[in-house]
């Protein structure tokens, strides 16, 4: 049976104890984020990992990220962090600002295939910080079913995940909804994975380096000459223009 608490209010210790009850025994917890509601569990914790993606109806090909409370234990979990990616962290952390980092290889968790790597964020919520700093790094998706629209209450996260999740915090309606923005670290310059929340624009203004997919497509327009059937597609109707698949979930 799920319980639901208020996490909005100047009493929040029966919120944090439930929270981090649920945490330690293995359980889920729907929190607030300064995007969306997200659904967390222990992120050393396999068994809760694994149930956190049964609950979403996920793969572990789609591993979740890890929120933390603190950029300080960005090195902790990650490791190779480059100098560029450390000044977009400082700058937008906490905030809506999701790096891809090479994982610290001694670190005993199971995300699922993540090839080695850890996204990372700290969020732009007081509470959720403060629940961060009692649990240790979470393990945090978006609280919904895969597929569907990222829960911006705790009633459509309830409505969504059920009694897959122990404890639904309840910190209002959230007042950001767009998912945060991707950031790969992992190569020479900071790619965009996800465009979100925050911009080209605002990453270029501290990185001016970040690179994006849209810059090697307007570099292939400008190198490659059309070809007839490019041509062609590009006077065909909508009906009839291929469309290209959704390798990205909203979530």
């Amino acid at each position: 049976m799920s319980e639901r608490f208020d996490f909005s209010g100047d009493e929040l210790a029966p919120a944090y104890r439930a929270a981090v009850d649920a945490i330690e025994a293995g359980d889920l917890v729907v929190l607030p984020t300064d995007t969306v509601y997200g659904i967390a569990a222990d992120a050393f914790k396999a068994d809760a990992v694994q149930r956190l993606l049964d609950a979403k109806g996920r793969g572990r090909d789609m591993p979740p990220p890890v929120l933390i409370s603190v950029v300080e234990s960005l090195d902790a979990l990650a490791t190779d962090v480059p100098d560029a990616g450390r000044k977009l962290c400082q700058e937008f952390w906490p905030g809506p600002l999701t790096v891809i980092c090479h994982a610290q290889t001694s670190l005993m968790w199971d995300l699922g295939e993540t090839q080695g790597t850890v996204a990372l964020r700290v969020p732009d919520h007081e509470n959720t910080r403060e629940l961060l700093s009692r649990t240790g790094p979470l393990a945090v998706s978006s609280a919904n079913k895969s597929g569907q629209p990222a829960a911006l209450d705790v009633y459509d996260a309830e409505e969504q995940l059920q009694d897959s999740v122990a404890v639904y915090l309840d910190g209002g309606a959230v007042t950001g909804g767009e998912p945060s923005t991707i950031v790969d670290l992992t190569g020479e310059t900071p790619k965009v994975v996800r465009l979100g929340a925050l911009s080209l624009e605002q990453l270029r203004a501290v990185v001016p380096e970040v690179a994006s997919d849209a810059d090697e497509e307007t570099a292939a327009e400008t190198t490659e000459k059309p070809t007839e059937d490019v041509v062609e597609a590009s006077n065909a109707t909508d009906d009839e223009k291929p469309t290209d698949p959704d390798v990205r979930p909203a979530d």
